[in-house]
């Protein structure tokens, strides 16, 4: 089991680990440029985007639980016609969200109002890069396909594609043609679609057998599609209080400063490179977890529950002791202005814990996406929403940015607190 874990998890962690790269390059590279008001627009937008995105990050959780399960059943029509739905699904709400830009940058920059200029050029970065929607989203359906199929060396594949592309774009673009802000976004827009059309090759002999072999017809059976609408409407509403923590962090850090605010964004990197990281077990653990059960063996439930966890955990005290002994390394390849650098050496603290607080919530939501068993994801970040907003409001006042990063972290913990909760109910259950 430990290595059928590690063949799952490699491939996965270092796709994973280039993801953030789409928002961290974009802010090391215009992090270089005179002033911080260049890095708190590009980390502005990067976070809209988080949000957006993994707002719709159902179509990749909700496609590899029920993949995963078709795959443990052998039924590898079924595996594709989940594939081609979540596409579909993708491919009209990247659409609408571009009809729908200037409702969504009002509402946007409505809460999260920087100071003078940054608000002009993070302006400039949405409405450049909301074209990349449609694309974004069908690379997290193809992205949950290939994990559930066991293909995580293709899923490698197509996010080194992608942000190699949006790196060597993001400085010919940003320092050679000196387009700036507006430069980070093209390049990230540009590499959405090159990552889609590589996926698409990828899958294309799975999905041209189905067409060959099976009914258009199958796709809209109404059973199945109450069945994946059930699993993304929690995960969606999961998703959703998620990035309204993350939002709400970033709309309360802006009330700090351009200052604060590009510091910041500078160190949620470190969260991200951290999460990406973990999710490699979790994203292992959601394609065993629903082969078990596709395949009705409960020993080997529990066995991926143990060994899932324990690399988890391994891995999150390794993350601890890199940020403990090279923070400052991390935060000069992102910026070089020393107001920034001089006050990230402040907050670096609760970098150093986030790792060992957020492990155990990022394991279990591969469980129970794996397990296809969303509404306990649902009401535990719900209720981690709730009280972290409240601490947020209780602690910033008094501790200032020191507050709203213990708010943060509690947020973790509580995730993991509310959602283990219900893992012997769910163990039972299988």
């Amino acid at each position: 089991m430990h290595k059928k874990v590690w063949q799952l998890a490699a491939p996965i962690i270092l796709a994973n680990m280039t993801v953030p790269l789409l928002g961290a390059v974009d802010i090391a590279v215009v992090g270089h440029l005179p002033g911080p008001q260049f890095m708190a627009a590009v980390g502005i937008g990067a976070t809209i985007f988080s949000a957006l995105y993994f707002g719709f990050v159902f179509l990749r959780m909700g496609t590899t639980g029920l993949v995963a399960i078709a795959y443990g059943g052998d039924n590898h029509h079924e595996s594709t016609a989940w594939l081609i739905r979540s596409i579909l699904i993708a491919i009209i709400l990247g659409l609408l969200l571009i009809i729908a830009k200037p409702i969504i940058s009002n509402i946007c920059f409505y809460f999260i109002h920087p100071e003078g200029e940054s608000l002009a050029l993070a302006q400039q970065y949405f409405s450049i890069r909301i074209f990349s929607a449609p694309a974004a989203l069908c690379n997290f359906a193809l992205l949950g396909w290939m994990i559930g199929q066991h293909k995580t060396k293709q899923a490698l594949y197509t996010q080194l594609i992608l942000n190699i592309t949006n790196i060597i774009l993001d400085i010919y673009f940003v320092v050679n043609l000196k387009l700036g802000v507006p430069g980070a976004a093209y390049a990230t827009v540009i590499a959405e679609y090159i990552g889609l059309g590589y996926g698409l090759f990828l899958s294309y002999q799975a999905i041209k057998l189905y067409f060959s072999q099976v009914a258009i017809a199958e796709l809209l059976r109404i059973d199945k599609l109450k069945k994946l609408a059930s699993i993304n409407n929690n995960i969606f509403i999961r998703s959703l209080c998620l990035q309204m923590a993350l939002f709400y962090f970033t709309m309360t850090g802006a009330t700090f400063g351009d200052t604060v605010l590009a510091v910041n964004a500078v160190l949620i990197n470190f969260q991200l490179f951290m999460a990406y990281g973990l999710d490699g077990f979790a994203n292992a653990a959601e394609a065993l977890v629903g082969e078990s059960i596709g395949k009705r063996q409960h020993k080997n439930f529990i066995k991926t529950l143990k060994v899932t966890a324990l690399w988890s955990v391994l891995f999150a005290i390794i993350f601890t002791l890199v940020y403990a002994l090279f923070w400052h390394p991390i935060v000069l390849l992102l910026t070089n202005v020393n107001t920034v650098i001089l006050l990230a050496q402040q907050y670096i603290a609760w970098l150093i814990l986030l790792p060992l607080l957020s492990v155990w919530s990022f394991w279990l939501d591969g469980v129970f996406i794996g397990a296809t068993q969303t509404k306990p994801m649902r009401n535990s970040m719900i209720v981690s929403l709730i009280i972290f907003v409240a601490l947020c409001l209780t602690l910033t006042p008094t501790w200032g940015n020191h507050g709203l990063w213990c708010a943060f972290s509690v947020f973790m913990l509580i995730r993991a607190i509310t959602l283990g909760s219900a893992l012997p109910r769910l163990i039972h259950k299988f």
